[in-house]
């Protein structure tokens, strides 16, 4: 039986303002870290992260599934923000393109959502389920801010045509459950109850095929600065496929300071 929820956070309250400030704050001076850290301190340390994250996402995997939190709508892992949750410490920690490549396009633009328009709904315990939905959500924006600006990640066509296709793959199995079990996770089959980027595109169904082409677009504008840089400063590719490169100057920076 899935419980009543106690409440919503009020968008743009007091609360939600601060998360923000906090967010933009951590990831400035993360950036600024990074890049003056020494190279071997500033990786010891983000697979230190990683590692915190990936706990912390398993232990709330669980706990979702605990009968006191059980809710069908909210429980299953399958919001690509619950994708990011395992994949973004994984990608600190196993430093894999394709996992930076994937969380990096995720966490600075879809995880996005639930960030400025964030759909939070209290069923158990108010401040755990606070914290938990922006140490989520807000570890999705700065950790891709770091790797990208501060580390000196950068996505190829090549990684941005990988992340595009892993997100068809992610919104298919998320639609297949949605359409089995009655729930909307990934928003694929409803809007969200609150406010949302959604509402701007349209009504279901219409709006998924509006946001699949807004990605698309918005995603080639992230990648196309980079990619022009890279062709006036070539930069070496990181592992195989060619779906990262690395800038040397941030390397070198951070490893001669």
């Amino acid at each position: 039986m899935t419980p009543p929820p106690l409440g919503r956070m009020t968008p743009y309250g007091p609360e939600h303002i601060g998360v923000l400030v906090l967010i933009v704050v951590c990831s400035v001076a993360l950036v600024l870290w990074s890049r003056r850290a020494e190279q071997d301190r500033v990786d010891r340390a983000l697979r230190v992260i990683g590692w915190v994250l990936l706990i912390n996402a398993v232990l709330w995997t669980v706990w979702g599934f605990m009968p006191w939190a059980w809710n069908i709508d909210e429980s299953l892992p399958l919001h690509f923000s619950d994708a990011l949750r395992y994949l973004l410490p994984l990608a600190l920690i196993l430093r894999r393109p394709w996992m930076i490549v994937v969380a990096c396009y995720w966490g600075l633009t879809l995880n996005m959502q639930s960030v400025l328009t964030p759909d939070v709904n209290y069923f158990v315990w108010v401040p755990m389920e606070f914290f938990q939905y922006w140490f989520s959500h807000g570890s999705g924006v700065v950790l891709p801010v770091v790797l990208i600006w501060g580390l000196g990640y950068r996505p190829t066509w090549r990684g941005c045509g990988f992340a595009y296709a892993a997100t068809l793959a992610w919104a298919t199995l998320a639609f297949t459950v949605n359409m089995s079990l009655g729930t909307n996770y990934a928003y694929l089959n409803r809007a969200p109850a609150g406010p949302s980027i959604l509402d701007l595109m349209g009504p279901w169904p219409q709006y998924l095929l509006v946001e699949a082409v807004v990605i698309a677009v918005g995603w080639a504008l992230l990648t196309l600065p980079f990619v022009l840089r890279d062709r006036r400063r070539p930069v070496p590719a990181v592992g195989e496929g060619g779906l990262m490169r690395r800038a040397a100057r941030s390397v070198q920076s951070s490893s001669s300071t």
